[in-house]
């Protein structure tokens, strides 16, 4: 089953997800395939970042939050809510697969 995570960063945060970036897409590299669907960057009229989306396959909630929350922006506090939802792949480039 497909996991969503949606999540916001703290106000002024910009330094951490910087910092932490590299090791973010070192965690996320290892999972691309085996368990990350895709993601990326929340973008604010300014082009900044300011949240993050990431689909990864598991096979309970309870999983999906373990892959999440070993994510190097969660454990740098990051974020300032998060959300997790189960996620129906319908529509990819214009074509309805599910």
């Amino acid at each position: 089953m497909k996991f969503i995570l949606i999540a916001h960063d703290k106000e002024g945060a910009l330094e951490i997800r910087k910092a932490t970036r590299p090791a973010h897409l070192a965690y996320w590299q290892d999972q691309i395939g085996a368990r990350l669907s895709y993601g990326g960057p929340l973008l604010g009229a300014d082009g900044n970042p300011f949240g993050s989306i990431l689909v990864v396959e598991a096979p309970s909630e309870a999983e999906a939050r373990a892959i999440f929350e070993a994510d190097p922006y969660v454990t740098a506090g990051l974020f300032e809510m998060t959300s997790i939802s189960a996620f129906r792949h319908v529509f990819t480039d214009g074509n309805i697969v599910g």
